[in-house]
């Protein structure tokens, strides 16, 4: 059945590639430059254009199942958002890994902390200072030398 309206022709159908160098190709440009569709579509462009992927050219990229050409679009759209949501899913798990592994190193730094007895802090009262202290005994040998700057040619 041919769809009439333009807007359902141009709907990804959904689009699973043979080949998984496609699928890399498209993840090597995502991680060149996090962007999404139609931003990536130009990284792309620019990656196969410059030969930055294994050296492959469009032809050597039409091989593969990616095609730059106008028709092409739809599915090459749907391979980008296969790949983008792949990320976002990759990235959303490690972020609740982190929270998660967070939360258990707190709660375990929490119970060290209330299980640990309180250091019971020295009173302190307002003494006079006594003036008949002794001086501190030091050998010359435990005083630090002092540095003084002297200039050149002094």
């Amino acid at each position: 059945m041919d769809p009439r309206i333009a807007s359902a022709r141009a709907q990804p159908t959904e689009f699973v590639s043979d080949d998984p160098e496609a699928i890399d190709f498209v993840r090597f440009c995502y991680h060149r430059r996090h962007v999404g569709w139609p931003e990536l579509y130009d990284e792309m462009c620019a990656v196969a254009g410059r030969g930055l992927y294994r050296g492959f050219v469009a032809d050597d990229l039409g091989r593969i199942g990616i095609g730059f050409a106008l028709d092409q679009m739809p599915a090459l759209a749907t391979i980008v958002h296969q790949v983008v949501a792949e990320d976002r899913e990759r990235r959303r798990l490690t972020a609740d890994a982190v929270r998660a592994s967070y939360v258990e190193t707190s709660a375990e730094v929490d119970s060290i902390e209330a299980d640990a007895a309180p250091i019971a802090e020295t009173p302190t009262t307002d003494r006079k200072p006594t003036t008949d202290r002794a001086p501190a005994e030091s050998s010359p040998a435990e005083v630090a030398p002092r540095l003084v700057a002297v200039g050149a040619g002094a």
